[in-house]
């Protein structure tokens, strides 16, 4: 009992707490006034991410959107786990010797969701040579405390709903659609699996507060030319942008394209404000005035107010985000400290 107490305990003075707290609203594409947060994998500074406790935290906080990535088990399961793999944050190694592939990872597609029930959730953490488990971020929840388990897409959009509705608020949801290639290879098709499952829970409509996500440029077009249409639904789509696959969107032409099926693009920060930057010479590029033009919300990843995640051009957490919210004009961020992104935005 003392291993849920915990948790409860924490997220009842949280829910406290929200009672004063703006809810979210409806927010439409490129809504310029509109600053909107993004749950990053639930309150995932606070708590494990990617759990349902994460996930209560970050609502009570007040944050405008849930961020789900999604991934699917061996038997056709959809749950919201960040990784292919399980090795990062939980105990599957011990629990199921002798089923890693040959890389030494363990993949949920290779596991059923009741073999994944029996996982226990932790903190992300890494081995070091000496054979011991290091925590990613040193002053987050400590390892392997409490309880924690893996859940489904199902569970967590039955949650979101149901303090949507004892809340009076409506909370967003913003699913990605994680590896499709992956998942294809190996005979699933996660986008229409993950878009059947939303419409099932009633979101079907550019006019509801969800938006999906992916990585996958081939795939975001196959969702918008034709899933949508087979599937009798149309909600609002997401670009995301990473590393060098993704440069040639970063133009006016990629721009004009993605503008064409996209409604809003989520790079990684650095593509906003350069790397080379000093507090000294800020240089903003000219990536949201090209979204913007095109017709696209900018919702830039991931905001985290850890030791050494904060780049040197900016002088703390706050100001990092009075750079992109004000100077660079983001209209939304994907953060790990929802609280403290809310805080900021409620100050302006």
């Amino acid at each position: 009992m003392l291993r849920f107490s915990i948790v409860y305990s924490v997220l009842t003075g949280v829910l406290l707490m929200a009672t004063g707290t703006a809810g979210a609203s409806d927010s439409g594409v490129g809504e310029a006034e509109r600053k909107i947060v993004v749950a990053h994998r639930g309150a995932s500074a606070y708590l494990p991410e990617h759990t349902l406790p994460a996930v209560a935290m970050a609502y009570a906080m007040g944050a405008d959107f849930m961020e789900q990535d999604v991934v699917m088990t061996r038997d056709d399961e959809l749950i919201v786990w960040h990784d292919l793999t399980l090795d990062r944050n939980t105990d599957v190694a011990q629990r199921f010797p002798g089923r890693a592939r040959e890389d030494g990872e363990h993949y949920v597609i290779d596991f059923t969701l009741e073999e994944l029930r029996r996982l226990q959730v932790t903190e992300g953490y890494a081995v070091n040579e000496q054979g011991e488990q290091q925590a990613n971020y040193p002053d987050r929840f400590p390892l392997w405390q409490s309880t924690f388990r893996v859940h489904t897409l199902a569970e967590q959009l039955e949650m979101v709903q149901g303090m949507n509705r004892s809340m009076d608020r409506d909370t967003g949801i913003y699913p990605e659609i994680k590896d499709p290639a992956f998942h294809r290879e190996h005979g699933k098709d996660l986008s229409r699996a993950v878009l059947s499952e939303l419409k099932r829970f009633g979101y079907d409509s550019r006019d509801d507060n969800v938006y999906v996500q992916t990585f996958d440029h081939d795939e975001l077009k196959r969702v918008h030319d034709e899933l949508y249409e087979s599937l009798g639904m149309e909600l609002k789509l997401v670009q995301l942008i990473g590393g060098d696959g993704h440069d040639w969107m970063v133009n006016e032409n990629g721009m004009e394209e993605l503008g064409r099926y996209a409604d809003g693009v989520g790079p990684h920060y650095s593509r906003i404000i350069d790397e080379a930057s000093t507090q000294d010479n800020v240089i903003i590029t000219d990536f949201v005035r090209l979204a913007h033009r095109n017709g696209m919300a900018v919702h830039p990843y991931t905001f985290r107010a850890d030791e050494g995640q904060v780049p040197g051009y900016a002088r703390d957490f706050r100001h990092m985000l009075e750079l992109f919210y004000e100077e660079a004009g983001i209209d939304g961020a994907f953060t790990d400290f929802p609280d403290r992104v809310i805080q900021y935005i409620q100050s302006r």
